[in-house]
């Protein structure tokens, strides 16, 4: 589908002498034209900001859509506003099918004074937005079927309603029902899923509540060994990705897809302090993208769960790739984007920390008055016990290290020297990062 876009879009540009871009309704880029032209004004902010980051701000959203692009059936030219980061004027052509608008096709306009597209060029032009309205049209239903047999395969009960589900979702995926698929699940994820995802045979929005049990839908923000408590994704939803493979190996290329998909989530829920979007128009050619790190510092992650071959295993699949985006919260060096197999003892962690650790022996150290204790406590266990190493990975002096952890066995009651206290420690303070 992505190669007939590609195609409608350059048929577009070489009818109308201009490179070209294709957004979907939501202003989500779909497809674009090359650039040839070493002219400056050919690549403005908002242009740049759209190929680069695959969508327009908010503010640039309402800017256009205040000259009627939603409601015209016709090219829309508009002109130039370089105080709008916009440096060149634009002919929108709507994307319409049955008189609804699916999306736009934008083109840079000629300067002032000099000639433009004619009416017949543009009736032509006009003519291709009509297939490529078409296209969004029938992959917008399709994709809408897929998501709805989706989510009732990852939130349908054991029994006869989860097998009723998984041969829905088979009849609709068809031939490609019995291939091989990974589960992946981003949290938090605001609004409606998107359009289309690259590699994705089927995408929804699972409207669970963090820690709610296994197969809650994101993860939880630490509280007493991690750097800080980071955003408090508690209710939020996670978007549900179902991607297709070829093979085994062909989940490590469609990790990049996944990876693009954080940037979205952490704009939309504008934990910037700009709002959904941040400062658009105004923001100019300085204004920086959001990247999958910058993400996953405002508690956007995501969870890969292992590929399986049978839609049988999708609420298996889906529980693993929901641990392993906790995971990749709790423990940054996992993230943005963790791969189930990777997450080590978080794989059963997750399981059962589904509620905040209470444990006695642990309550007073995950307190926030003794953060350093609790991180000290758990390098030492990272470092299986070896003094020097976890000294060395702290940066402190081993006494110092010996008092600290002198300290832990005083607050918890413990006997850092006998194994089993050691493991209850440890699991602790490991369950605490995912609750």
């Amino acid at each position: 589908m992505k190669g007939d876009y590609q195609d409608l879009v350059d048929e577009i540009s070489a009818l109308l002498g201009a490179p070209a871009t294709l957004e979907n309704r939501d202003f989500r880029l779909i497809a674009f034209g090359a650039h040839d032209s070493d002219d400056d004004l050919a690549m403005d902010p908002v242009r740049t900001r759209s190929i680069l980051t695959r969508q327009s701000t908010a503010d640039v959203r309402s800017w256009f859509e205040g000259f009627g692009i939603a409601r015209a059936t016709g090219p829309v030219r508009i002109p130039a506003a370089p105080e709008a980061g916009v440096f060149r004027g634009r002919i929108c052509l709507p994307v319409r099918y049955r008189g609804i608008v699916q999306g736009y096709v934008w083109l840079l306009d000629q300067e002032p004074g000099l000639p433009g597209p004619g009416p017949a060029a543009l009736d032509a032009a006009m003519e291709v937005a009509q297939r490529i309205g078409v296209l969004l049209a029938e992959e917008a239903r399709a994709g809408a079927d897929l998501s709805r047999e989706f989510l009732a395969v990852l939130t349908a009960g054991r029994g006869w309603q989860q097998d009723m589900a998984v041969a829905a979702l088979r009849v609709a995926l068809g031939a490609g029902g019995d291939g091989l698929h990974a589960a992946v699940c981003v949290t938090p994820w605001p609004g409606e899923a998107p359009a289309s995802v690259p590699g994705a045979a089927a995408v929804c929005v699972v409207p669970r509540r963090v820690g709610s049990g296994p197969g809650s839908a994101g993860p939880g923000t630490g509280t007493g060994t991690g750097a800080g408590p980071g955003p408090d994704t508690a209710g939020e939803p996670a978007l549900a990705v179902l991607l297709r493979l070829r093979s085994t190996d062909a989940l490590t290329p469609a990790l990049a897809a996944v990876a693009r998909l954080l940037p979205r989530a952490a704009e939309a829920t504008g934990t910037d302090g700009k709002g959904a979007g941040g400062k658009a128009a105004g923001g100019g050619a300085g204004a920086a993208a959001v990247t999958a790190a910058t993400a996953a510092a405002r508690g956007v992650t995501a969870g890969v769960a292992d590929p399986v071959r049978g839609l049988a295993e999708l609420p298996a699949a889906w529980e693993q790739a929901v641990a392993a985006a906790r995971a990749a919260a709790a423990q940054p060096r996992l993230g943005p984007v963790a791969q189930w197999s990777a997450i080590g003892p978080y794989r059963m962690l997750a399981s059962l920390a589904a509620d905040p650790v209470d444990d006695p022996a642990a309550r007073t150290l995950l307190t926030p008055a003794n953060r350093e204790l609790a991180r000290t406590a758990e390098v030492f266990l990272d470092c299986a016990g070896q003094a020097g190493r976890a000294a060395a990975a702290l940066g402190i002096h081993r006494q110092t290290l010996y008092y600290r952890l002198g300290r832990v066995e005083q607050l918890t009651g413990l006997d850092l020297d006998e194994g089993e206290d050691r493991l209850l420690l440890h699991m602790a303070l490991k369950a605490a990062r995912l609750t």
